[in-house]
């Protein structure tokens, strides 16, 4: 396995798809800067989270966001381009975004969570 861990910028609010056999892939692409100065360059990530973290995470994974991921390292070749990807295992909201609506915050002015906290996959350890 290759793992690798990112952060970076979300480019477009996450997509919700499903495989033939109904399982919830949720799709979003990350960007990540690569160097600093006139060698700054930006690589972009294709990331998939899989199950139930995939339908509790769908409304809340926006453009803009900061986020910090790790999970298994790939690539792909599509019309002989290659794209980076990675299958998500754990993921870290960081900020950014667009900023809530009074009427998702709390009553002490914290942001109120909007997804499950149940996001067991069912595990064996």
């Amino acid at each position: 396995m290759k793992n690798i861990a990112l952060a970076g910028i979300v480019g477009k609010d996450a997509v919700m798809r499903r495989t033939q056999g109904g399982e919830p892939v949720l799709g979003f692409s990350v960007a990540v800067d690569d160097g600093y100065g006139e060698n700054k360059s930006t690589m972009w990530f294709d990331l998939a989270i899989w199950g139930k973290r995939a339908q509790s995470l769908e409304t809340v994974i926006k453009k803009g966001m900061r986020v910090a991921v790790s999970g298994e390292f790939g690539a792909r070749q599509h019309e002989a381009k290659t794209y980076f990807t990675c299958r998500v295992s754990d993921i870290t909201i960081l900020g950014g975004g667009d900023k809530p609506k009074q009427e998702e915050r709390d009553s002490y002015g914290n942001r109120a969570s909007s997804f499950s906290t149940d996001l067991s996959d069912d595990l064996p350890f």
